[in-house]
């Protein structure tokens, strides 16, 4: 199974036996066979779907599934559920084509319905970034009410108590828990989140747009701005300099994603790096996984890091963006 791992470029694998294992085929001249893997684990075809085209969290989860697919000798078959009167109707299409597994996106992932309805074609599901794991259910996923947590924590950390934040979709389990651990932290410092101070964005650059003219409007206006995803958060910058305010001396902004927009926006975000592309090749080896004797149900958590860049800092009259040094934080 190691050697497995390594062969497909599984990302859990310890440096030092990754090295071992690669030197171990260097020696032997081992090449792997496409077709012979396909017919190991009895899955030729994997279903991806997505939602929603405009997310820079796209190009990684496609191109991470791509990669592995490419080294692991199947097909992927990509199929946009906007295309169809329903998401379901997009499943019905991946089943018929023929697909033996189907990576279930959010909102997806968490729908008991969409789920049964793969069961009854006997087709498997890989529930893909959901933050509602289950373990009789092959999931990839990350800790989001931690990733919140610390992000809470940082803006905390640097002075600001009149912090806003900005939720995703409501039907997204991801959005639920950033918005917990955005809420507990704040409970836990003493701080209460105003009503005001919360505004829904929908995971959509146009949505945080909205909400940051909301937010930005108030008489009172934060100090800074939490944004669950790097799209709503770049929403807020552009909003921002569009009233003259100066990022981060006027306002700090955080995102969550560390996606392509985290580092084209200026200033750079500081977000929560979640490495889309990795997990979606984890989501492409859980589902070969599904085909061998006893596979599924496998759990991957990846890793999460805080990356501090240029848009957060100390609010105003509490020093400059200089001051401000916290080590970036790391969850494992």
């Amino acid at each position: 199974m190691t050697a497995s791992r390594v062969v497909n470029h599984h990302p859990h694998v310890r440096p030092a036996v990754r090295t071992k294992v690669e030197e171990a085929i260097k020696a032997l001249g081992y090449r792997p066979n496409p077709q012979a893997r396909a017919t190991r684990t009895g899955i030729s075809q994997i279903g991806m779907i997505y939602s929603n085209a405009s997310s820079s969290n796209l190009s990684n989860y496609l191109m991470g599934a791509f990669r592995q697919a490419s080294i692991s000798g199947c097909q992927l078959l990509i199929e946009p559920s906007q295309i169809h009167p329903s998401p379901a109707d997009a499943v019905r299409k991946l089943i018929e084509v023929g697909a033996g597994v189907v990576i279930l996106p959010p909102p997806l992932c968490d729908d008991p319905g969409i789920r049964a309805l793969l069961e009854k074609a006997g087709v498997g599901a890989v529930r893909f970034a959901t933050a509602w794991p289950q373990p009789d259910t092959p999931a990839v996923f990350i800790d989001d009410f931690e990733g919140a947590r610390l992000m809470t924590q940082h803006l905390l950390d640097l002075g600001h108590v009149d912090i806003a934040f900005v939720r995703g979709d409501p039907e997204h389990s991801t959005a639920q828990r950033r918005e917990q651990g955005f809420r507990d932290t704040m409970a836990a410092a003493g701080l209460a989140v105003r009503d005001d101070y919360v505004a829904d964005g929908g995971f959509s650059y146009r949505g945080g747009l909205e909400a940051a003219r909301r937010l930005l409007g108030l008489p009172q206006r934060p100090t800074a701005i939490f944004a669950a995803n790097d799209d709503m958060a770049a929403a807020v910058g552009a909003v921002a300099h569009g009233l003259g305010l100066a990022i981060p001396v006027d306002l700090s902004i955080a995102g969550f994603d560390d996606t392509p927009v985290a580092t084209t926006m200026w200033p750079e975000l500081t977000t929560i790096r979640q490495p889309i592309a990795d997990m979606a090749a984890s989501a492409v080896l859980l589902a070969l996984e599904m085909g061998r004797p006893g596979g599924g149900g496998t759990q991957v958590q990846a890793e999460l890091t805080l990356i501090q860049r240029a848009s957060t800092s100390t609010p105003p009259g509490r020093g400059s963006a200089k001051s401000a040094k916290p080590a970036p934080s790391r969850l494992a």
